[in-house]
C-alpha cells in the first residue's frame, strides 16, 4: 500500500503555555484557563471518490432530501420550481446503491419517495431515481412550516441505516412559525437528532431566518447557506452532493486525556470553518478521557479550541508540564488510514504578568470573529427599530467593518460592504430588505484562518505533499454549496507531520506550537507517549542552529517513533530514522546541510541549518544575535544570569537545540535518554521516551501489556494505564 492510496489525518497543537502561578491580589481568584487551538486535517487518497464503499459493505451514504412545500413557496412560484429542479438533480447524482428518501414539509412531513407511509429508504437504481424525480415534479405547496416535524421524520428513517455517512439536506423559505403544532418542539427534536446525522440547511426566497438555520446546523454539525437567486440552487445542490461523495472520513473523534491532577476539560468547540459546540462522550474505562465527535470530513482542515482549567498547587514555576494529551480516533474506518501520534497540551507556571497575559493568535482570532458576529446582530436589531435605532446600527456596522479589516477576511468585508451606503462611510445603506441582513448574518458566522505569509500562498490537498511538506490552512469561505475548497492539512512530506508555520495553527506570528517543542515522537519504534521530549521538527518561530531534529527523531513519520500506517490505531512503525521517509534523496546527512538549505526534514527553507551557525549568530543554538541566551528572556529583556533550558516559549530564544534523542546541546547523557528539562506529566517526574532503553513493555501471549505500577492489563497500543495509577505507559509494545 503506497502513501498515495492512504487517507492521512494530521494534528497540530498551538498554544501559549504560560499561566499565572499566583492569583491577582487586586482581584478575585479566578480559575486559570489554558486555551489551545487544534488544527486537524484530512487528506484522502487522490484519484477516486472516497465514499465509494468497499465490496460487500453496503452503501456509504444515506441521504434524506427535505423540500419545504408550505404555501409561501408559491410566492413567487419560481421558488418551488427551483426546489424541484435542485432536488431532482441531487437524486440523479446519488451513486448506485445509495439509500435515500425525499420528504415534503408542511405542518407535518410526508414521504414523497419511496411513498407516503413508508418507513424505509429507497435504494438508488436507474428506475428508482426516475420514479423519485417524477414524484418530485408533482409536488405542490400548501400549509405552514413546522421544521421540527420534518427533522423528526428524517431521524426515524435514518435510525437503522448502516451507512457511515448519514445526511439530511433541508430547504426552507420561511420561519418555524408553526412549531407549536408539532408533537415535539424543534429544540427537543434537535436533541434527539444530535449525533444521528449531519444536516445542511438552506434558505431560499426573502423570508427565511438565518438564526434558525444556524441553530439547526450548529447542533447537527452541518453548514447553513442560502441562495440570492432561485436559479443558483441546482448548481449549489450538485456541488454539495459532490462534496458528500468525497467524504474521506465519516467520523473523527478528538480524545482528550487530562494527565496532571487538577486539570479539567471545560470546553471543546470547532472554530473554523464555523463555530460548533462539541459535547463529550465517554471514552474508555476510568472516566479520565473524553471524546468529541466530528463528522463528514472531506479533504479539508478544521480548527478546534480546547479550554482547560489547571491548578498550580505544588508545581514548579518556569518548567513546561503536560496538562493533557490529544489523540485522534477514527472508528470503523474502511480503508488504510494514517493517524498522527498523540500531542501534548502544556503549561508553564510563571510569576511574570506580561507572560501570563499573552494570548495565542488563533484564540485571539476567534474572539474577533465572535465580536464581529455580535456587532452584526446588534446592528440588525437596531435597524429593525427604524429611525430610533439608526445611530446604533451605524455604529455597530462600523465596528463590524473594523473587526473584519483586522481579521483580514475579504469575504466578510465584502458582505458588510453590501450593507454599507458607500465605502468608508460606516453607515447603513438606505432601502435595505430584511433578507439582506439574513445573508450578512450567515456570512458573519463563517470563519477562516489567517492568510499564509506573503509568498507562500494557499495549497490544495493535491499539492500539500509535494510542497516540501508545508501544508496549507483551511480554505476559502462562502462557497455557494457549503463545501469548502481547502488547502492541505498542516502537513506532510512522505507521511511525516511537519511543524506548522509561525505561530502554530492559524497564526501570523510566533504563537508557539507546543508540539514542536515537546512533540510526542522520539526515537525508536512503537507508539508515542504524550509529553515525551522527542522533537518533531523545527519550532515554528525559532531561527538559528539547532532548531530542528535530525532524521529519526521526529513524530509521526513512517519509520519514526510516531504513528505509521495504521487501520484506526496508533501503532508505531519501526525504529526511528530507518524508514524511507527519513532518507535524503541526495544521500546527505541532515547534520550537513548546504548553506541555502534547511538541515532537517522539517525545517523551512528560510531557516538556518542546525549545528552550522554562521559567524554572526549568537553562540546559543537558538538565540538570535540580539537576544540573551536564556529560555526565559523576552525579546526586549536580557537575562544572562538565568539558567538555560530548552523549554522556551515561542517568542523567546531557546538554547539547547534538538539533538539526537531530543537532548539539548548543553545536556549530558546518552542519546535517547530524557534530559533534565524533559516535559513532565502528572507531577510524577520525567516521562521516559518511547523507544528509550528499557522502556518498551513486552506483549503477553494474549496480546496485552501490563502496567509495571498497578498490574493493569490492557491493549498493546495503550498510551495510558487504565487502572488505578493512570500513568502514561513508557512505550508501545516491544
Amino acid at each position: 500500500m503506497t502513501v498515495a492510496e492512504e487517507t492521512e489525518v494530521t494534528l497540530e497543537v498551538g498554544q501559549r503555555t504560560e499561566l499565572p502561578a499566583l492569583p491577582d491580589p487586586a482581584g478575585p481568584h479566578r480559575e486559570r484557563e489554558m486555551h489551545a487551538i487544534l488544527e486537524i486535517g484530512v487528506r484522502g487518497p487522490s484519484g477516486a471518490p472516497h465514499a465509494t464503499p468497499a465490496p460487500g459493505t453496503g452503501s456509504a451514504l444515506a441521504e434524506v432530501l427535505i423540500v419545504d412545500t408550505s404555501r409561501s413557496m408559491l410566492h413567487p412560484p419560481a421558488k418551488l420550481h427551483a426546489a424541484k429542479d435542485a432536488t431532482a438533480a441531487a437524486v440523479r447524482m446519488l451513486p448506485f446503491g445509495t439509500a435515500f428518501a425525499v420528504l415534503a414539509g408542511r405542518f407535518d412531513a410526508t414521504v414523497v419517495h419511496p411513498g407516503p407511509g413508508r418507513q424505509v429508504l429507497a435504494v438508488a437504481r436507474p428506475g428508482e431515481r426516475e420514479a423519485a424525480e417524477r414524484a418530485v415534479r408533482l409536488l405542490d405547496a400548501d400549509g405552514g412550516t413546522a421544521i421540527g416535524a420534518w427533522l423528526d421524520l428524517a431521524r426515524r428513517l435514518l435510525k437503522d441505516q448502516p451507512a457511515p455517512v448519514k445526511h439530511v439536506l433541508l430547504l426552507t423559505d420561511g420561519r418555524n412559525e408553526h412549531d407549536h403544532r408539532s408533537r415535539r418542539p424543534l429544540e427537543t427534536v434537535l436533541d434527539a437528532c444530535a449525533g444521528q446525522f449531519v444536516c445542511d440547511a438552506w434558505g431560499i426566497g426573502d423570508d427565511w431566518d438565518a438564526e434558525l438555520l444556524l441553530a439547526i446546523t450548529r447542533r447537527l454539525h452541518g453548514r447553513a447557506r442560502a441562495v440570492r437567486r432561485e436559479s443558483e440552487l441546482t448548481a449549489a445542490y450538485e456541488e454539495l452532493i459532490a462534496g458528500l461523495l468525497g467524504t474521506a472520513v465519516p467520523e473523527l473523534r478528538i480524545r482528550l486525556t487530562p494527565t496532571t491532577p487538577g486539570t479539567v476539560i471545560r470546553q471543546v468547540k470547532q472554530v473554523v470553518p464555523n463555530e460548533q459546540e462539541l459535547r463529550p462522550v465517554p471514552a474508555g474505562p476510568g472516566g479520565r478521557a473524553a471524546e468529541y465527535v466530528t463528522r463528514a470530513w472531506g479533504d479539508e482542515v478544521r480548527h478546534f479550541q480546547v479550554v482547560l482549567t489547571a491548578d498550580p498547587a505544588g508545581r514548579e514555576s518556569g518548567e513546561e508540564l503536560q496538562l493533557a494529551a490529544v489523540e485522534i480516533v477514527v472508528p470503523g474506518v474502511r480503508r488504510p488510514l494514517r493517524l498522527p501520534p498523540p500531542r501534548p497540551i502544556l503549561v508553564r507556571w510563571t510569576d511574570d504578568p506580561l507572560d501570563a497575559s499573552r494570548q495565542h493568535p488563533g484564540v485571539r482570532r476567534h474572539e474577533l470573529y465572535q465580536r464581529a458576529s455580535a456587532a452584526v446582530a446588534q446592528a440588525y436589531r437596531a435597524w429593525l427599530r427604524g429611525a430610533d435605532g439608526r445611530e446604533t446600527a451605524d455604529r455597530e456596522l462600523a465596528r463590524a467593518l473594523a473587526l473584519a479589516a483586522e481579521l483580514g477576511d475579504a469575504q466578510l468585508l465584502g458582505a458588510l460592504r453590501l450593507i454599507e451606503s458607500a465605502p468608508g462611510t460606516g453607515r447603513i445603506r438606505p432601502g435595505l430588505k430584511d433578507v439582506d441582513w439574513q445573508h450578512l448574518i450567515l456570512s458573519s458566522a463563517l470563519t477562516t484562518p489567517p492568510e499564509p505569509p506573503s509568498g507562500e500562498g494557499r495549497r490544495g490537498p493535491a499539492r500539500a505533499g509535494a510542497d516540501a511538506g508545508r501544508g496549507g490552512t483551511a480554505g476559502e469561505r462562502g462557497q455557494a454549496a457549503g463545501v469548502p475548497r481547502v488547502a492541505g492539512p498542516a502537513g506532510s512530506a512522505a507521511g511525516r507531520p511537519v511543524a506548522p508555520g509561525p505561530g502554530g495553527p492559524g497564526s501570523r506570528d510566533g504563537g508557539g506550537a507546543a508540539v514542536a517543542r515537546a512533540g510526542a515522537g522520539g526515537t525508536g519504534g512503537g507508539g508515542a507517549v504524550p509529553g515525551a521530549t522527542g522533537r518533531g521538527g523545527a519550532a515554528p518561530d525559532r531561527a538559528g542552529p539547532g532548531a530542528a531534529a535530525p532524521a529519526g527523531t521526529g513524530s509521526g513519520g513512517a519509520g519514526s517513533g510516531g504513528a505509521g500506517l495504521v487501520d484506526a490505531s496508533l501503532a508505531g512503525a519501526g525504529p526511528g530514522g530507518e524508514g524511507p521517509a527519513d532518507a535524503d534523496p541526495a544521500g546527505r546527512s541532515p547534520d550537513h546541510a548546504t548553506p541555502d538549505r534547511a538541515a532537517s526534514d522539517h525545517a523551512t527553507p528560510d531557516r538556518a541549518a542546525p549545528d552550522h551557525a554562521t559567524p554572526d549568530r549568537a553562540a546559543s543554538d537558538h538565540a538570535t544575535p540580539d537576544r540573551a541566551a536564556s529560555d526565559h528572556a523576552t525579546p526586549d529583556r536580557a537575562a544572562p544570569d538565568r539558567a538555560a533550558s530548552d523549554h522556551a516559549t515561542p517568542d523567546r530564544a531557546a538554547p539547547g537545540g534538538a539533538h539526537p534523542g531530543g537532548m539539548g546541546a548543553d545536556r549530558a547523557g546518552t542519546p535517547g535518554s530524557p534530559g533534565p528539562g524533559a516535559v513532565r506529566a502528572a507531577g510524577a517526574g520525567a516521562v521516559p521516551r518511547p523507544g528509550a532503553a528499557g522502556a518498551a513493555l513486552p506483549v503477553r501471549p494474549d496480546g496485552l501489556i501490563e502496567c509495571p505500577e498497578c498490574r493493569w492489563l490492557g491493549p498493546a497500543d495503550s498510551v495510558y494505564c487504565g487502572g488505578d495509577c493512570g500513568r502514561p505507559l513508557r512505550g508501545a509494545s516491544a
